[in-house]
């Protein structure tokens, strides 16, 4: 798969462009961050925390989930975090979870704060201005575990879908003793489509969210318990998705 592993970030945009995906390895990530594995793990760490996600409508609990909000200014790089709101997406994008507002817990002040994640907002918010200029992003961060305590874990219990967004960025972080968990990206209006699993921690699949359509396969246990950790950013244009 060429379009995978860019060697630099300058081929983000056109790729995304071009097809409406792309993969960032995760040196490259990191070294546009001006980071190092060390730190990005010691991020990763607050993943150990999050609560359960209290709303999911197919009656499992192997999820788990905190969510806050961010708005970047594209031409000046400043990132605000905003109040804190529910998430909402209208019934056309979500079927299963769409049309109602779900407040989970907030993203720890610890990590809003650190250097390497406003690094990170702002980086992947400025690639996508270079692919759609526009003079703000309103941005939900999401962080994900989901486990298979129950025998199976359901990444997107909605299935194939968009999220109502411009762009999506789905950030790898581990899988442990998991099997599944493979990527599904088909265009929105055609027939073709491409199948990947990520494995690096910290590589990164970019979206764009018109164009394309995306899932990930649940996951099964190959040990005593295994889960698999994903950070999801969208960026949208104007405002974040809301009932009114």
């Amino acid at each position: 798969m060429d379009a995978l592993n860019p060697n630099s970030l300058d081929q983000v945009p056109a790729t995304l462009r071009k097809q409406g995906w792309a993969v960032i390895n995760a040196p490259t990530l990191l070294a546009a961050l001006h980071t190092d594995l060390t730190t990005a793990n010691a991020l990763h760490d607050s993943w150990n925390d999050l609560p359960p996600d209290q709303h999911l409508r197919d009656g499992g609990h192997y999820r788990f989930r905190r969510h806050s909000c961010f708005r970047l200014d594209t031409a000046t790089g400043e990132l605000i975090q905003t109040p804190h709101r529910a998430h909402w997406q209208p019934v056309t994008y979500n079927a299963l979870h769409g049309g109602f507002e779900r407040l989970f817990q907030p993203i720890e002040p610890a990590i809003c704060t650190h250097p390497m994640w406003q690094a990170l907002l702002r980086h992947i918010g400025g690639l996508l201005a270079e692919t759609k200029p526009v003079p703000a992003w309103y941005i939900e961060a999401h962080q994900f575990r989901v486990d298979t305590t129950g025998g199976i874990g359901r990444p997107t219990p909605e299935g194939a879908h968009r999220d109502g967004v411009d762009f999506v960025a789905v950030l790898m972080l581990e899988r442990h003793e998991v099997k599944g968990g493979e990527t599904r990206v088909f265009e929105a209006d055609g027939p073709h489509g491409v199948r990947f699993t990520l494995t690096e921690p910290w590589s990164t699949l970019l979206l764009d969210d018109e164009r394309v359509i995306h899932e990930s396969t649940p996951i099964q246990p190959i040990g005593e318990h295994g889960w698999r950790d994903t950070l999801v950013l969208t960026f949208r244009q104007g405002s974040f998705q809301g009932p009114n």
